[in-house]
């Protein structure tokens, strides 16, 4: 029987890796051939990927790897605090270089995701990714399960938004409950859902 694998919180060490990890865990997910314009989406993927998937969280002491960084996943905390000013000034000036002529949809898109989420102080699943080599060995779960114990530990629920009935499945497996669905602004060409999981009464 394998070991389970070493998950722990990332550093500022593991940006590059993280990073990289997300970017080749995302080209086949609908998402991004639909919120990244076709020219230059590989570099657009892979600054998403650096900034939001991994910079930001990791500043924020909340993204965990397991110990080879093949499986990531990025979190919004409850109440988080604002980013510092150098930071939020640097998302200001790359989100238009990102998104393009795609910004007013995604953005739409995405509030319109956030209808579902609980109105108290939850744990907001940004990002999760594991390297196409390593799938299909439970790493992806494992990444999940600080935060999902921190949430039944604390008693607060965890949230997500995701566009493909895979990853609904696959959060499913891990107590989350479809709570909206929906399609994306103007274009309505992908299916939204935003799922919650409850903590477990202790």
């Amino acid at each position: 029987m394998s070991e389970p694998p070493v998950v722990r919180k990332a550093t500022r060490a593991d940006v590059p890796r993280l990073a990289a990890t997300l970017a080749a865990a995302y080209p086949d997910y609908r998402w991004t051939s639909w919120a990244l314009p076709e020219d230059g989406r590989t570099q657009r993927l892979s600054r998403w990927a650096e900034l939001w998937g991994a910079l930001v969280p990791v500043l924020a002491g909340t993204a965990w790897v397991t110990d080879d960084v093949d499986a990531a996943a990025a979190w919004v905390a409850p109440a988080a605090p604002p980013h510092a000013a150098d930071v939020q000034a640097v998302v200001d000036r790359d989100l238009p270089r990102v998104f393009g002529a795609r910004q007013p949809v995604v953005l739409a898109s995405e509030r319109l995701g956030a209808l579902g989420r609980p109105d108290e102080p939850h744990w907001w699943l940004h990002a999760v990714g594991t390297r196409p080599a390593a799938r299909h060995q439970g790493l992806g779960a494992a990444v999940l399960q600080p935060v999902l114990e921190q949430c039944d530990a604390d008693g607060v629920p965890a949230a997500a938004t995701v566009y493909t009935s895979t990853v609904v499945r696959w959060l499913q497996r891990s107590g989350f409950a479809i709570t909206h669905s929906t399609r994306t602004a103007v274009d309505h060409e992908l299916p939204i859902w935003t799922l919650v999981r409850q903590p477990k009464r202790r």
